[in-house]
């Protein structure tokens, strides 16, 4: 089995894995760019399980961000009856696309 962690970022919690790529809600960075993810809740290695309290302090995961990208169209519908008003709004999430570069002990 392959080495796991679980990290917290953009308010929510991610299951990542080296060399996989996860859609982020947006970050303030440029393509290429590479950053450490330091909110790390939990890493699983080959056969050990290391859990933070509530962070691990000693663990980093490196990332790369790959692309900026839509998420897909959600549309909501709003219509009043026997008024004869109805309205559409849709929204597209904005994305960055990140890649895992490696998940390693400080």
């Amino acid at each position: 089995m392959q080495t796991y962690a679980i990290v917290q970022a953009s308010g929510k919690q991610f299951w990542v894995e080296q060399n996989k790529f996860y859609d982020f809600d947006k970050l303030p960075l440029n393509r290429g760019d590479k950053f450490s993810l330091n909110q790390i809740l939990l890493v699983k290695d080959v056969n050990s399980v290391h859990l933070g309290k509530p962070f691990l302090e000693n663990y980093s995961v490196r990332a790369t961000v790959l692309r900026h990208i839509s998420g897909p169209k959600i549309r909501v519908f709003k219509m009043r009856s026997k008024k004869k008003t109805r309205k559409t709004f849709g929204n597209r999430r904005k994305l960055t696309r990140i890649l895992i570069n490696s998940i390693d002990k400080n």
